[in-house]
């Protein structure tokens, strides 16, 4: 009997140990024929955003009445025109959007930002050099430098992820968390974005390829929570009840266990 147990056993803990998961089942005939992505993945600035925002110019003079610990130019950068991470030996301070959307930049002032991308933002800050006189060679560049999203629930790590792009999916967001765990229910994660001044939520199933490509929230976006959820015996098995009567059977297990081995040896006697 202790043998065909261990053999039951055995079987099972095989089982689940090569279990697979299929992910974006369908992907193979649905875009056999090639589909315009239709989501945008450029961000928008939101408030609390820090901005990085270059200026360059082959007349460096110009640049001084601008050149703050918030912004640094040059017309000879090596990194494409954004910003370094120091200026003058002292730590770079990023332009922060405020509540309402706006920051304050050198000389131009408040300048509102909320909602655009960083591509709108460059030409607008680079069409009021020119226009205004200040640097008629201007070249501005700009880049959001606080890109986080935040995963929760039934995957291998838990946590926030920085992006140093403004390119972000949820596939790779999930598969830089380690991935989903067995228990993970696939077919209803959850993504939380803030829109417009207001909470809303996105499902997605990433067993099927569409749910996944045409979610609204395919690309993530600044600040974004992306939550798993874990199956019922999962939950239950880190409920305080489970815990309790866990412990409870185990008490009565190892009671039932000695009075087992003491009627054995009585009944030797």
């Amino acid at each position: 009997m202790g043998a065909l147990l261990l053999v039951v056993c055995a079987f099972f803990s095989s089982s689940c140990g090569t279990k697979k998961y299929v992910y974006l089942e369908g992907a193979d005939t649905a875009y056999m024929v090639p589909k315009e992505v239709v989501q945008a993945f450029e961000l928008q600035i939101q408030p609390d955003d820090e901005l990085a925002i270059a200026v360059n110019t082959k007349t460096e003079d110009l640049l001084k009445p601008f050149n703050t610990r918030a912004l640094i130019g040059g017309g000879n950068s090596s990194n494409g025109g954004m910003m370094n991470n120091s200026y003058g030996g002292a730590s770079m301070s990023y332009f922060l959007v405020d509540k309402n959307g706006y920051i304050d930049f050198p000389v131009l002032g408040r300048i509102y930002v909320l909602g655009k991308t960083c591509h709108q933002l460059s030409q607008v800050v680079q069409d009021r050099l020119r226009g205004e006189g200040h640097i008629l060679d201007a070249e501005v560049t700009s880049r959001i430098m606080n890109f986080k999203v935040t995963l929760l629930g039934d995957v291998g790590s838990q946590g926030p992820q920085t992006c140093k792009g403004e390119r972000l999916t949820i596939l790779e967001a999930i598969a830089n968390a380690g991935g989903l765990n067995g228990s993970a229910i696939r077919q209803d994660i959850l993504v939380l974005r803030e829109e417009n001044g207001q909470r809303v939520a996105y499902t997605f199933d990433i067993n099927n390829s569409q749910s996944v490509f045409e979610s609204p929230a395919y690309f993530l976006q600044q600040n974004d929570v992306i939550y798993v959820k874990p199956n019922k015996s999962v939950r239950l098995k880190n409920s305080a009840g489970y815990s309790f009567w866990t412990l409870v059977a185990g008490f009565f297990g190892s009671v039932m266990g000695i009075a087992s081995v003491i009627l054995a040896i009585t009944l030797k006697k």
